[in-house]
């Protein structure tokens, strides 16, 4: 990486950390602000989040391409002036149909922000330096989270709408803030995915080219199961389990939240360093697996509610290790996106994960939750041990699919390295 690279790199990771630091203050309330704060009913608390995924859904098939055609620059400050724009009209909304407006923009700002951010963070790193890149970006998003929720918690009174007010402004504010960051770097001028893959600079149509990628297809359908698995069941299908089969408290359940978060912030590096230089194929199986053990302790959290402490500390450890397979996950799957995208369509194949990555959160909790709400726990933890084991299968069956450079990009860099020196020696023996 050269200076400017990492200089650049640094302002949109801090850009990045500070408006996840602001959108903790917000996340964890939004479902009491709309129902009790501005007493529109937990009906139409249920439909503003929904608005937040279907404003995404709407804009993301349309942002790879402005990506790929006018920069990601441009793209990332719109999204956060759209954003910035929602968060403030959520907290001064007093009607239903201005909830909805300000829901909309705010999702729409966050959906474009994930894969512009993505395709600067490319444009800044190389395929041996991508990992370690966005391995920083979660854990930074994880940590802003997670101090954003906590300060935001102090604040909050749901008997003042005022105390709401001021947590949507700060939110407001640090998405501005990220976009005077990403506005003053300076990107490189070409991505640096050039050593990556080859490139079919032939192909017409971005939709076309990564349709007919069949590893980028494989790893969509691997993402939307990773998906709808483990995030999509975080707000619905497991906290209800929880709740009505484990019988934990609501104060637990929010324990079992932080130690997520704590397994993520705790262990990023330390998993990053054991991922890297693994195949990211065997990497992404391996968190099938880790995830399966964790759905059978939540199973069996629900056999044992005699053994009040053992539950407990199952359905915590349960969450925990969700923590553990995202932290192998983010140095992992990104960078792969990234290192199968044509030069020409970083944006689009960001845009396109994003895209799978919001189906499957829309799709997932709505599963979730009517499992739950049939009492349908059986089978549902059933359905998401099998969805941990799809994921093992479908991550072996995508490792064959792929070249030892986007498997694993550093063993393919220290084997051209020998070849390298090799033919430069012999470039001097013919000189001399």
């Amino acid at each position: 990486m050269t200076t400017a690279m990492g200089a650049a790199l640094r302002r949109i990771q801090l850009g990045n950390a500070l408006s996840a630091f602001g959108n903790g203050f917000t996340v964890p309330f939004l479902f009491i602000y709309v129902s009790q704060v501005r007493d529109l009913g937990a009906s139409t608390a249920g439909l503003v989040l929904m608005t937040f995924a279907v404003s995404a859904l709407v804009v993301l098939p349309f942002v790879g391409r402005v990506i790929d055609r006018r920069g990601p620059l441009p793209v990332a400050v719109a999204g956060t002036v759209s954003a910035a724009a929602g968060s403030m009209g959520m907290g001064l909304a007093s009607s239903a149909s201005l909830v909805f407006a300000a829901a909309a923009a705010l999702g729409a700002g966050i959906a474009v922000i994930q894969p512009t951010l993505a395709t600067m963070i490319v444009w800044c790193s190389t395929p041996t330096t991508r990992s370690r890149a966005f391995a920083m970006q979660f854990f930074l998003n994880n940590l802003g989270l997670g101090l954003g929720g906590l300060l935001g918690g102090q604040l909050v009174d749901t008997s003042d709408p005022g105390s709401f007010v001021r947590l949507f402004a700060i939110e407001a504010a640090m998405f501005l803030v990220l976009g005077v960051a990403v506005a003053t770097v300076r990107l490189p001028k070409a991505p640096r995915v050039d050593d990556a893959v080859p490139t079919d600079e032939r192909a017409k149509g971005g939709w076309r080219t990564l349709l007919g990628d069949r590893a980028m297809v494989q790893l969509c359908v691997l993402g939307f199961v990773m998906f709808f698995a483990c995030y999509g069941q975080f707000e619905s299908g497991l906290a209800a389990f929880s709740v009505e089969v484990t019988r934990i408290s609501p104060a637990t359940l929010g324990i079992a939240l932080a130690a997520n978060t704590a397994a993520i912030v705790l262990a990023q590096f330390v998993v990053l360093k054991l991922v890297e230089g693994h195949r990211r194929s065997r990497v992404m199986a391996l968190v099938g697996v880790i995830w399966t053990v964790a759905w059978v302790a939540a199973g069996v959290s629900g056999l044992v509610p005699g053994a009040h402490g053992v539950a407990t500390a199952l359905l915590i450890s349960t969450y925990a290790l969700f923590g553990i397979g995202e932290s192998m996950l983010s140095p992992t799957v990104a960078p792969l996106v990234a290192d199968l995208a044509p030069a020409r369509l970083v944006g689009q194949y960001n845009s396109a994960f994003a895209l799978v990555k919001q189906l499957a959160l829309a799709i997932g909790p709505a599963v979730g939750g009517l499992m739950a709400g049939g009492g349908l726990y059986v089978a549902y933890i059933a359905m998401v041990i099998a969805c941990s084991l799809l994921i093992t299968t479908l991550a072996l069956r995508l490792g064959r699919r792929l070249t030892p450079a986007q498997d694993n990009p550093l063993v393919a860099r220290t084997q051209r390295r020998p070849a390298e020196t090799k033919a430069t020696s012999e470039r001097t023996a013919v000189h001399v």
